[in-house]
């Protein structure tokens, strides 16, 4: 397998030196337990197809897939189905996914939403109690945070559309993995170590605490339940597992949970994963296209790069005091809109076209000064709005999972996946995880001044997501596939990527290696253990309220330039690319 290295001038490449105008903050010795060294990871090169996945047995299955003339959405069902095992944490069949494909026969881009969905008898009031919302860890530890799992109705509804290889065929890996055991990762094994509600839920604390201790590093974990899931799965399609005895195990473990869920028969029967027009739009040569609402990913990112374009932040060195800055007031402004106006297109008019109109993002970007951080940001009034909704105050917190693949014939994907926390609503049927994905939406309908919330809860929508899928255009061609895991941090990872990409000249690894940083309308976010601690002061005068904290994105990309396929993997997690 051909590859290039990286140059290891990781911290070279973030001297903090100050933007225009500004004296250069002093140096700070890097931290050497920092997540982000890297010398981690490499840049792998390839000429024919590549793939790449949160964990090497993942990345591996989607290779096997591309070898035998598979497709990338072949790769990309086969790379999900074993993440299912070994990264259950973060994904699976219990979860939903978003999938943006690159269609190079007919040149065009498509995107596919398997996002869960509330069960049609959900109250508004679900996550209330005396009017006030639940704490989070209650919401989310039970049965009533379970939406309808949509990620093998879209996979299935993707594969009649671009697979090649028989849909029985993309399990076989996973079956395998299954049935003789898959070594148990450190990542995996310090999650099953810092959860506790995972313990409090019969089913999981059997399967992740053997002898009654986190199943230790190395392990060889048998999943045999979830081996004859696939099976049937793999011999029946999709069906199998949205009715019949698989659909009632489901529903029977959502309603006897000590908080239990609305989730019915008729929920998991009637689902619909759903072909959407993707948003799309453009960064000086490049044209981003990824998934539209109910996920505010695409558009977010494209806010926080159409209202950063006007500051010039190719004249700005990563890791500059302005660098931070500007690219976090762009973040404020951004998530302020993401927070009123984006929901589910089938409950609400999304002014898509109006959240990207060039004037009103020139409009927002002006809103920003050099000197003075503006605190938390208001929500703008874009063109084309109908309804003057109230801002949302949902959470959505970082379990997810990101993988792309290019196939022989120039395809391409690029698919987020998750069950929303991590390991979901903990409740384990059959060998995988449900979701909790219902907490994604506002706890309360209203916000303070009396105004419907877009995101409120409602039966049979789709709650808001920050997943942000993207395919990346240069001169008509596919350039760039790019996502990441992270919660609503995921809109920041992928933009700063972007940005270090556009305007920074770093190839794709060292974009991704790059310190995470920016604002969720709330504080300034710096990641630990790296250089981008020494601006924490100066930040602070200038009004930034800042929070130095983990930051582990998950970015996976692939880049084709050159004739060549260039594949990255982010070295906070454990994923790799491979390709040939």
């Amino acid at each position: 397998m051909p590859s290039t290295r990286s140059l290891p001038g990781f911290f070279l490449l973030l001297c903090l030196l100050a933007g225009p105008g500004r004296a250069a903050p002093p140096a700070v010795e890097p931290n050497p337990e920092a997540a982000t060294a890297s010398t981690d990871k490499t840049l792998v090169s390839a000429r024919r197809w590549m793939a790449v996945a949160a964990n090497p047995l993942a990345t591996e299955a989607g290779v096997r897939m591309l070898r035998e003339g598979g497709s990338a959405v072949d790769a990309a069902i086969a790379m999900q189905m074993v993440l299912n095992l070994v990264e259950p944490q973060s994904s699976g069949i219990g979860g939903g996914a978003f999938l943006v494909v690159h269609d190079a026969a007919r040149g065009k881009i498509l995107s596919y939403d398997g996002r869960e969905t509330a069960p049609a008898d959900i109250r508004p009031a679900e996550f209330l109690r005396d009017g006030q919302p639940l704490p989070y860890r209650e919401a989310v530890n039970s049965g009533r945070s379970v939406g309808t799992p949509g990620l093998l109705r879209m996979l299935e509804l993707a594969h009649r559309k671009h697979g090649k290889l028989r849909w029985a065929s993309l399990f076989a890996p996973a079956i395998a993995l299954a049935e003789e055991g898959f070594p148990v990762s450190p990542r995996l094994h310090a999650q099953i170590a810092g959860n506790q509600g995972l313990q409090a839920q019969d089913a999981a604390r059997a399967y992740f605490y053997p002898d009654g201790r986190p199943a230790p590093v190395g392990m060889r974990l048998r999943n045999p339940a979830l081996a004859e899931v696939f099976r049937r799965i793999a011999s029946e399609g999709a069906q199998a597992f949205y009715t019949g005895e698989i659909a009632r195990d489901i529903v029977q473990a959502v309603r006897s949970h000590a908080q239990p869920g609305t989730l019915d028969l008729s929920d998991l029967a009637g689902y619909e994963a759903i072909a959407r027009e993707p948003v799309c739009g453009t960064y000086r040569e490049y044209r981003l296209c990824g998934m539209g609402p109910p996920s505010s990913g695409t558009l977010s990112v494209l806010q926080i790069l159409g209202v950063l374009e006007q500051h010039r932040p190719a004249a700005m060195r990563p890791g500059s005091l302005a660098a931070v800055h500007y690219f976090a007031e762009a973040g404020r402004l951004a998530f302020a809109d993401r927070d009123r106006h984006i929901a589910d297109p089938a409950f609400a008019d999304i002014p898509v076209d109006g959240l990207l109109d060039p004037g009103y993002l020139r409009a927002r970007g002006a809103l920003i000064d050099g000197r003075q951080s503006m605190g938390t940001a208001e929500a703008g009034d874009p063109p084309r709005v109908r309804v003057r909704a109230g801002s949302s105050e949902a959470l959505e917190i970082p379990a997810t999972s990101h993988l792309a693949a290019v196939d022989a014939d120039g395809n391409g994907i690029s698919m987020t996946t998750t069950i929303e926390s991590e390991f979901g609503s903990k409740i384990f049927v059959r060998g995988f995880l449900l979701n909790n994905q219902l907490t994604d939406f506002s706890f309360k309908p209203v916000d303070a001044d009396g105004r419907p919330v877009l995101n409120r809860i409602e039966g049979g929508k789709r709650p808001r997501s920050a997943m942000a899928p993207i395919i990346v255009m240069r001169d008509g061609r596919m350039f760039l596939l790019i996502g990441s895991p992270g919660g609503s941090g995921i809109i920041n990872f992928v933009a700063k990527t972007l940005l270090a990409v556009f305007d920074w000249g770093m190839d794709l690894q060292q974009a991704i290696a790059l310190p995470n940083m920016g604002s969720r309308n709330r504080g300034t976010e710096l990641e630990r253990g790296t250089p981008l601690e020494g601006l924490q002061e100066e930040l602070q005068r200038m009004g930034h309220r800042v929070t130095v904290m983990p930051m582990p994105s998950g970015v996976h990309a692939i880049m084709a330039a050159d004739g060549k396929l260039l594949g990255a993997a982010d070295p906070r997690r454990e994923g790799v690319a491979a390709g040939e």
